[in-house]
């Protein structure tokens, strides 16, 4: 699994496209998977024969795991180094000595599509006391022979003793071994390393040792409501050390079913909790009449300027609120803590909330305050399509300033959204509906919505939320505003 940057540290895979036997080439996409920003494809830097999926779809997988295996051929045993499996290298540093680190050839390394190609230079410090010469040496003749064995060049590789296991008394007195991953996955667990089996090669602990130990705790907790007489305790670590990856939702008695969170339902928690409790949130509403909006809207599709494009009030919502920051800049700034500054933004990348069957997401449109109308149109239109798809870009989720959410498609009137973290506003919009509306001096049917906006209070004071709810509002009422005021 390659390191997708961005201080992601795993990813799952959603998809195979290949088959052990199938042949592939350099650049081939051979899998999808999903970080906890979006789903991306992974290509292939090999030409070869598929010889082993490590992994099944719906699994999580660190980053540095071997996840494919490619037999590249007669070539193997001429160039060993070009012979070992795509993702191979970063788990052999893992698990070799820093000797074998020092052999190991430099190439280049399988990236995320849009990452570009990279060459890493980190190199593994040894580890004090935890291996004996003798044994480092066993584990590097193990891991080589391993790797030429995947890339059908085991005969270019010498003969080697098979490894030897770390002695009980070596591993007790070391540092748990873990990667960095495993480790964060501990600590939000609240598991000691230093008491969990590892299964892993080598005496590593992996991501399913960190959850039967959680999996054991809760189960020595439980036991004795279920079993007074006697609770079998040593049974208990024995099935999640065998379990397989979890499925999507598992079916825990037959009234409830958990759901693992992960992905882009765990990013978003995340962003979220970090975002509700650091900006200190207020929400202002307003119900208007937007029936010559809507008006509009319909004049807009028969338009020829506009054929083609996707048109409909969300569009023209989104041009009221450029044009509300353009009267109202302070409200595009994001507050710096570190600098103990303000951040006024000269420019507006705009946030449109996208339901997926993933989880919510957040990409913006770059620089939608220089856009013409059917510009924005046409943006809009291309990122929603994408969010539909799944191929949002991590690119494409970074850089808002601010965003909106049409909560209106679901029926609902308003809401009091939660700012995207990093942005000091947001805008909720609700359903539009026909309702008894003053109008002119009688009561009469017209198209009616209620908009809220969230901001952060330290940055926005309630005068300035206040205009740029109102200056939407108005141009939403008015359209012809958008000319004006433009």
């Amino acid at each position: 699994m390659p390191d997708v940057g961005e201080g992601l540290t795993e990813a799952e895979i959603l998809k195979w496209y290949v088959q052990p036997g199938d042949t592939v080439t350099d650049g081939q996409v051979v899998c999808e998977v999903e970080t906890a920003k979006a789903a991306v494809e992974l290509p292939i830097p090999y030409d070869g024969v598929v010889h082993e999926l490590r992994f099944p779809e719906g699994t999580t997988v660190d980053v540095g795991e071997v996840i494919i295996s490619v037999n590249v051929g007669g070539d193997a045993a001429a160039q060993p180094q070009t012979a070992q499996p795509a993702a191979a290298e970063p788990a052999a540093k893992d698990a070799a000595a820093p000797a074998a680190e020092e052999a190991a050839p430099t190439g280049r390394q399988p990236v995320l599509v849009g990452y570009g190609v990279a060459e890493s230079s980190t190199k593994r410090r040894p580890r004090k006391g935890a291996t004996a010469p003798a044994e480092q040496s066993a584990a590097r003749s193990a891991v080589q022979g391993e790797l030429n064995g995947h890339a059908g060049a085991a005969q270019a590789a010498p003969a080697a003793p098979a490894p030897v296991a770390p002695a009980p008394a070596t591993v007790a007195a070391a540092r748990p071994l873990a990667k960095p991953p495993v480790r964060k996955l501990a600590k939000d667990l609240g598991v000691d390393l230093a008491a969990v089996t590892p299964t892993g090669p080598d005496g590593i602990i992996t991501r399913e040792d960190v959850h039967a130990a959680v999996d054991l705790a809760a189960a020595s907790v439980a036991a004795p409501a279920a079993v007074p007489v006697q609770p079998q305790a040593a049974e208990v670590p024995q099935a999640p050390q065998q379990a397989q990856p979890a499925p999507q939702a598992q079916p825990a008695t037959g009234r409830e079913t958990r759901i693992p969170i992960k992905g882009v339902r765990k990013a978003t928690a995340q962003a979220m909790i970090g975002s509700a409790f650091t900006a200190p949130h207020v929400t202002e509403f307003i119900t208007v009449d937007v029936t010559r909006t809507m008006k509009l809207v319909e004049e807009l599709k028969s338009d020829k300027d506009m054929a083609g494009l996707r048109v409909n009030p969300l569009l023209l919502v989104a041009k009221a609120l450029l044009v509300a920051i353009k009267r109202n800049p302070g409200v595009n700034a994001s507050w710096d803590e570190a600098a103990q500054e303000i951040v006024l933004k000269h420019y507006v990348n705009l946030g449109i909330a996208a339901a997926t069957p993933r989880g919510l997401i957040v990409p913006n449109i770059k620089d939608a305050h220089d856009k013409t109308l059917p510009e924005l149109a046409a943006s809009l239109g291309e990122l929603v399509s994408t969010a539909r798809e799944g191929k949002t870009t991590p690119a494409a989720m970074q850089g808002g300033t601010v965003t909106i959410t049409n909560v209106g498609v679901f029926g609902v009137d308003t809401g009091t959204p939660i700012l995207n973290p990093g942005e000091s506003a947001i805008l909720a919009v609700g359903a539009i509906k026909l309702q008894p509306w003053v109008h002119k001096g009688k009561v009469k049917p017209r198209q009616v919505t209620t908009l809220a906006l969230s901001f952060d209070h330290r940055l926005v004071d309630g005068e300035l939320g206040s205009k740029v709810l109102a200056d939407i509002a108005a141009v939403l009422e008015q359209p012809k505003r958008l000319i004006t005021w433009a």
